[in-house]
């Protein structure tokens, strides 16, 4: 009984630290909309000024509303993380069926592709397809997406092997169902939780690798509130003593990225309880 009691209360905490970080999430994107784009406005007159309650990060060298900066950036890295995660999603998806159902020849082939893809270095690898596809958000995006979706199709690919010799697939088949309909009505609701949890810790990953390349100004206007962009530009004022122009927006970025991190990890634990003890 006292065994059940801890499980439960522990379930709560969990249920509890899911809800406290999706809604500063929520919150973030709420800010993100309802900032004025007048703060983002050149000012003569408020320049480098500290952090205050009339502008809560401060001001930087050109006058503009830090906060109002970090927020707007932090949504776009959260909208080019999401749309990122997904294609990634997409493509971990198609090539673990693929492996796992097409035969040993092509299983052995994207098993060959995924572990190139895993023994190139991460960052280098994004920079040279962020590069080739000529930088912007389409290069960052490519870049990041191209890059993230092995460890999951790795994922896919086991779950659908299991799912293949189970008998109810084995039914359906002798009922005469085609391979769409299997990959549809059995295939699919069975491997969604992992796809679910794998976007959720992907995610963080995404969009600490956005940052990265947007800091190393892969195609991005400088006028553009991005976080990457942010950090990249107040490099060159820490030594004149602003150091809120790199504090806050990199103290946001990790925050959202625990996070993300922490949804993740609590839904995997609620999803697959046997997970936690590993």
């Amino acid at each position: 009984m006292l065994h059940i009691q801890e499980g439960l209360n522990e379930r709560k905490k969990m249920l509890l630290l899911l809800a406290f970080s999706a809604g500063f999430i929520f919150v973030i994107l709420i800010l993100s909309f309802w900032l004025s784009n007048d703060n983002l406005r050149l000012g003569a007159g408020s320049k480098n000024l500290a952090p205050s309650l009339d502008h809560l990060f401060g001001t930087d060298w050109l006058g503009r509303d830090m906060f109002t900066r970090t927020i707007k950036g932090m949504r776009l890295s959260l909208a080019v993380g999401a749309f990122a995660s997904l294609l990634s999603i997409l493509i971990a998806i198609v090539m673990g069926i693929c492996a796992a159902t097409f035969g040993e020849a092509v299983d052995a082939i994207i098993s060959w592709i995924i572990d190139l893809f895993i023994g190139m270095p991460h960052l280098v690898f994004m920079v040279l397809i962020c590069f080739i596809a000529g930088g912007g958000i389409h290069g960052i995006v490519l870049g990041v997406c191209l890059t993230h979706w092995t460890a999951l199709a790795r994922v896919v690919r086991s779950e659908v092997l299991q799912i293949k010799s189970a008998e109810y697939i084995q039914i359906s088949k002798s009922y005469g169902k085609s391979a769409w309909y299997i990959a549809r009505k059995h295939i699919m609701p069975s491997i969604f939780p992992q796809i679910m949890i794998g976007f959720l810790l992907m995610f963080p990953h995404v969009i600490l690798h956005e940052a990265a390349l947007t800091f190393l100004g892969f195609g991005l206007s400088p006028q553009t509130p991005a976080i990457g962009i942010i950090l990249s530009e107040a490099i060159s004022h820490i030594s004149t003593g602003k150091w809120w122009l790199v504090v806050f927006p990199g103290m946001l970025l990790v925050v959202v990225v625990k996070s993300f991190d922490s949804i993740g990890e609590k839904i995997r634990i609620l999803v697959e309880p046997s997970s936690s003890n590993e």
